[in-house]
């Protein structure tokens, strides 16, 4: 099998995909961020294609930064100044490069959770 990484983003407050969110990947060594890529979700709440594939795709640390205070304030809700939840690094490992890693994140402008999906 070849590994990959993917994700997807539900909009909870809305019952609905998280389209157009902004988002970064970054793979971290020794405390230095490389950036990877930078990408949005499509109308599914979903990355065209996945994030990192085959020979990208290594065993090591990498963080996911999705930029949810821009896609919250593109509804024009009235939110607090400062946002309460502007940009969410979820950090994670990748321990088998042969395998698939789905990070979902579920959020709303107050939460949100994540889990390694599959």
């Amino acid at each position: 099998m070849i590994g990959k990484l993917t994700t997807h983003v539900l909009d909870t407050a809305h019952g609905c995909p998280a389209g157009g969110l902004n988002l970064t990947l970054w793979k971290i060594e020794n405390s230095e961020y490389s950036l990877l890529k930078t990408t949005k979700t499509n109308a599914d709440g979903r990355t065209d294609e996945p994030l990192l594939v085959a020979e990208a795709f290594q065993v090591g640390v990498y963080e996911l930064v999705f930029e949810v205070g821009a896609y919250f304030q593109h509804y024009g809700e009235d939110l607090p100044d400062p946002l309460f939840l502007d940009m969410i690094p979820i950090r994670f490992g990748i321990a088998n490069a042969n395998s698939h890693y789905h990070v979902p994140l579920l959020v709303s402008p107050w939460s949100y959770s994540t889990y390694r999906g599959s």
